[in-house]
């Protein structure tokens, strides 16, 4: 099938989120200018640097009660503080990624909420999941305002300064995703755990560009 996006797919769900898959989660907790800690998943996720290390998501659509100008408490506690932290959400916390999910009241804290530790980070306000093995501290780099059909789509890029790793993951000195078992996005009410992989080697000199 192919269909023009704008005109009718015959399908009875919308499919896009479905053919990008699987998508990262970036469970992201940041600290309002009052002091009150947020925390929220998002699904459109990703690294898109490693030199330095940078990664992006996307607030898109209406924070329920809210008019559609007003940006969602984690957007606008990244744009009043400059500072962010990504915390990998595991098969093992995935009831608290999606009890933090919740659409609250920015005074409400979804750590206690979905009772999980607010850690103290290093080089950040922002608290980090206590409970996550791996959050990365991030400030700001740049938004950009992206088109939207609803809401606001803003595009959110950080420059990581920050990276702990929990003992428990790391098997030889490399994260071991058997332990680690992150969780990932798919389509509908999907989600994904990873936790077999496979080895593949890249043709003569792709190491290189393997990062490897």
């Amino acid at each position: 099938m192919f269909y023009e996006i704008g005109t009718p797919h015959g399908l009875p769900h919308d499919p896009f989120k479905a053919c990008v898959v699987p998508r990262p989660i970036g469970w992201i907790s940041t600290l309002s200018a009052d002091g009150v800690p947020n925390l929220a998943p998002y699904s459109f996720f990703n690294a898109v640097s490693s030199e330095p290390p940078m990664v992006v998501y996307s607030s898109n659509g209406i924070q329920p009660g809210r008019n559609a100008a007003a940006p969602k408490d984690t957007l606008a506690n990244i744009v009043a503080t400059g500072e962010f932290v990504v915390n990998v959400a595991t098969w093992d916390l995935r009831d608290a990624m999606n009890a933090s999910s919740v659409a609250a009241e920015a005074e409400v804290d979804e750590f206690a909420l979905a009772g999980l530790t607010a850690a103290a980070c290093r080089l950040v306000a922002a608290p980090r999941v206590g409970e996550s093995p791996i959050s990365l501290e991030c400030r700001l780099h740049q938004t950009v305002e992206l088109p939207a059909d609803s809401g606001r789509n803003v595009l959110v890029i950080g420059r990581v300064v920050g990276i702990h790793i929990s003992e428990s993951v790391l098997t030889e000195g490399r994260i071991d995703l058997g332990k680690l078992r992150p969780i990932a996005r798919l389509g509908y009410r999907d989600y994904a755990c990873v936790s077999e992989t496979f080895l593949m080697t890249r043709p003569a000199g792709g190491d290189k560009l393997a990062g490897n």
